[in-house]
């Protein structure tokens, strides 16, 4: 092998080492779990579950979606029957920083970056301590593309929640559509 074919296989080889390494780095969303509470994976799929509502507060927008079990449990009634949402209900919250658009014909404001995704969900027997819900935060960084969670334990968000305890510890109601 002559110089030139030894630098092309070792430009090569280096290459493939280099973009190797990138994809073992990527990170699997479904791997990160706060600390001592829920898990990224608890909720795979939830990019496909039905909205709830959308909410905007100063600066974000945010979409509340829920897997099948709570949206059968909305649309009989709870909790305004007074009947709590049964085990497995689960809640994913989607926050974006807002801008305006740019297209939009008249002033119209839509998601910018991903901020952080938020879970909850229903395990009255897991969650016995904070109103039968476990709560985790996972925050996204748009440089590294990657979640990290925020907090520790299943509790965090419980307090939040106590001021609907009535409403079975849930903020956002189901609309009509």
């Amino acid at each position: 092998m002559n110089v030139k074919s030894s630098l092309a296989c070792a430009a090569a080889v280096s290459l493939i080492v280099t973009l190797a390494t990138i994809a073992v780095a990527a990170q699997d969303k479904y791997a990160v779990q706060v600390p001592d509470g829920l898990a990224f994976s608890e909720f795979r799929g939830y990019e496909d579950w039905q909205t709830v509502a959308v909410s905007q507060t100063e600066g974000m927008i945010q979409v509340i979606l829920a897997n099948p079990v709570m949206i059968e449990a909305y649309r009989a009634g709870v909790p305004g029957n007074g009947k709590p949402f049964p085990d497995g209900s689960k809640i994913a919250k989607i926050h974006w920083t807002a801008k305006k658009s740019a297209e939009a014909p008249a002033p119209t404001v839509v998601p910018d970056k991903l901020h952080d995704v938020d879970f909850i969900a229903r395990d009255s027997t897991r969650f016995s301590d904070s109103g039968g819900w476990g709560y985790a935060q996972f925050n996204y960084d748009p440089a590294s593309g990657a979640f990290s969670p925020e907090g520790r334990g299943t509790k965090c968000g419980a307090a939040c929640h106590t001021i609907v305890a009535s409403k079975d510890y849930i903020f956002t109601a189901y609309p009509p559509r």
